[in-house]
């Protein structure tokens, strides 16, 4: 089990990560909407809100798990199971679950106290420390139209710390391209083969069997990528008798997958009940669910890293936020960055070219790309200091130096022969201007390129800052224990 300690620390740095983040970008809430595209203003307004709710839920350390899968594959009876009351309606007919809910999962505590479990743990506590639990049911994915589905799926699955797919026997090839898609969103994720008591024992270990094949491939993620017009075609299509068939087994498969077997909800089996006075009568019983195991499976990964996954998942989504933002503020800014661009680059030719000195050519040149890469990071609201611009500068020289040395070199060359020119008049005028048009020229198109290369890089936002997401994430990876749920996910946190 990671030390808590170690589990706390990380959550520090993701919280004190998120609160930059949103510091950083305190001035789009605040200020005057000046921008005649609404469409644009409002997807800006809701990324700004996932990186809010994100640092809530962060601050009040609310794990969330849920749950996916067809519709009658028992979803809503495995939370109740969970639950340990029947909270969420569930019923003979399809679709009884029409929208997300979530539920807040208060955890027993013979549960914490037993097995692998702390008695420390800081599962269900309140105060400082304290983990709150929270359950979200979803409708089954192949009830509501493809696109409502996908962007349901979508909103749900970026909020989940772990996922619960439910299946009820052999793996069809709908659920199949489901767990395909939600392999790809960097969670944990339990295969639950519900309704077991359905099932003879032969019949049951046969299709458990047929589970661990599929989960001890090496990437489920793959193919996802290779049948993703398959996935397309699937996903509209109803639960129909093509679909009854089981998922050939991909060649590669995520190594994180954990398969459990429970009974959530046991079909009621008729019992023979004998009276005192003799009589012998027939009654129909439910038998308890069998829900320990889930239980166990679940409170064990909680405990020894939930606050790790916690930490990791709102730094992804937060990354992922940060990441739009900047898409959509870069859209916004695109006209005042243009006109930015092109000032810097006039001016800075005007001096270059007039300038007779070399060495003050060269230098004035890199003082003005500095300048613009400040002047565009005030235009996009992202903070930068002087060191941060120079650092900055240094990357996109690195990555388009073939253009900025050909700049500095053309413009130090050019330099002296405008000089020579200016110190021995009678090379004459046009030899000078003829020099300066060219270099001045040149210079326009370094800061031009200078300007669109820190577009791309300030559109990344500050992910890679001391207290960015990446470099958080990184943080957090390097210090996680061997054999753990995250260890084998780490991977697939792209960095």
């Amino acid at each position: 089990m990671a030390d808590n300690s170690l589990q706390e620390n990380r959550l520090s740095l993701a919280r004190a990560s998120l609160r930059e983040a949103l510091a950083r970008y305190s001035h789009l809430r605040q200020g005057k909407k000046n921008s005649n595209n609404t469409e644009l203003e409002a997807a800006l307004q809701y990324q700004l809100d996932i990186l809010t709710s994100t640092s809530e839920k962060l601050d009040h350390n609310i794990i969330r798990i849920a749950t996916f899968g067809l519709v009658s594959r028992g979803k809503s009876a495995v939370l109740n199971a969970l639950l340990g009351h029947k909270i969420l309606q569930t019923g003979p007919l399809n679709g009884v679950t029409q929208w997300p809910r979530s539920v807040r999962w208060s955890v027993p505590l013979s549960f914490l106290d037993s097995g692998d479990e702390s008695p420390q743990s800081p599962l269900g506590k309140e105060g400082k420390g304290g983990v709150q639990v929270e359950l979200i049911d979803t409708p089954g994915l192949d009830e509501v139209g493809g696109e409502v589905r996908g962007e349901m799926a979508k909103q749900v699955t970026r909020q989940a710390d772990l996922i619960l797919f439910v299946v009820a026997g052999d793996i069809t090839r709908t659920e199949y391209q489901a767990l395909c898609e939600l392999q790809t969103a960097q969670k944990p994720l339990i295969l639950v083969f519900n309704k077991i008591d359905l099932y003879p024992e032969l019949d049951r270990k046969a299709i458990y069997q047929s589970l661990q094949a599929l989960g001890n491939s090496e990437e489920l993620a793959a193919a996802a990528v290779t049948e993703e017009t398959d996935s397309e075609n699937l996903s509209d299509r109803p639960n129909n008798s093509s679909d009854k068939s089981t998922a050939k087994p991909p060649a590669k498969t995520a190594k994180s997958l954990e398969i459990v077997m429970v009974a959530a909800e046991p079909a009621p089996v008729q019992v023979r009940v004998e009276w005192s006075d003799g009589r012998v009568t027939n009654e129909w019983e439910s038998p308890p669910a069998q829900i320990d195991e889930l239980k166990h499976k679940i409170l064990t990964i909680l405990n020894r890293e939930g606050r790790s996954l916690l930490a990791l998942n709102a730094l992804v989504e937060a990354r992922d936020a940060e990441a739009n933002i900047a898409r959509h503020v870069l859209k916004l800014r695109q006209t005042e960055a243009e006109d930015l661009i092109w000032q810097f680059a006039k001016y800075k030719a005007l001096a270059v070219g007039l300038n007779p000195v070399a060495f003050l050519d060269v230098m004035g040149a890199s003082v003005a790309d500095l300048a613009l890469i400040r002047s565009l990071s005030r235009l996009y609201g992202l903070p930068m200091t002087g060191y941060e611009a120079g650092k900055l500068w240094q990357t996109i020289f690195s990555s388009a130096g073939g253009v900025l040395l050909g700049e500095l070199g053309s413009s130090f060359l050019l330099g002296f022969g405008k000089s020579a020119a200016a110190a021995a008049p009678h090379i004459g005028f046009s030899t000078f201007a003829g020099v300066a048009v060219t270099q001045a020229s040149l210079a326009a198109y370094g800061t031009y390129a200078v300007g669109r290369a820190a577009q791309v890089y300030l559109e990344k936002g500050c992910t890679w800052g001391p207290l960015g997401q990446d470099t958080v994430i990184q943080e957090i990876l390097a210090t996680i224990e061997r054999n753990t749920i995250i260890d084998r996910l780490q991977q697939e946190f792209k960095i």
